[in-house]
């Protein structure tokens, strides 16, 4: 399989604030029914962790299974389902398609972009490219696909 051709970046429609936040909710009902269904499958056989375990077991659910579900969706076809739904893409600021180093990060300047109450997404509405801080961060952005 060829690598698909680079977008062009300069030429590209940048979605705007309520577009993503459209992917958003989709991608995060599907990492909620994710996050549950490994809670249900490690603790119906193992029990519910406790101490250190749980510690563990938390940051399993509320990082690594985010981190893998969005780095492995960026990397292999630049698009979540809840882009896809919306007809987003994920691209280098050179237009091609993301390592998994750009989606690591991506994933690591997004972590940043929320928990500063989410300036980091909100700034897509000052920002003349539409680009929120973890596109400027990781050197990446999301465009409008065709499919």
């Amino acid at each position: 399989m060829t690598d698909p051709a680079p977008i062009d970046i300069e030429n590209a429609i940048l979605p705007g604030f309520l577009r993503r936040l459209g992917a958003m909710f989709y991608d995060s009902l599907l990492l909620l029914a994710l996050i549950m269904l490994s809670i249900t499958l490690i603790t119906l056989p193992l029990g519910m962790p406790e101490g250190n375990a749980l510690l563990f077991f938390q940051l399993f659910l509320w990082e690594i299974i985010p981190l893998l579900f969005f780095t492995g969706f960026w990397v292999h076809g630049g698009q979540t389902l809840g882009m896809r739904a919306w007809r987003l893409r994920l691209v280098r600021s050179d237009g091609l398609p993301p390592t998994w180093r750009d989606a690591l990060r991506r994933h690591l300047a997004a972590l940043f972009s929320l928990v500063t109450f989410g300036l980091g997404f909100l700034w897509i509405l000052v920002d003349p490219n539409k680009l929120a801080w973890h596109d400027h961060l990781s050197a990446t952005r999301l465009v409008l696909s065709q499919r």
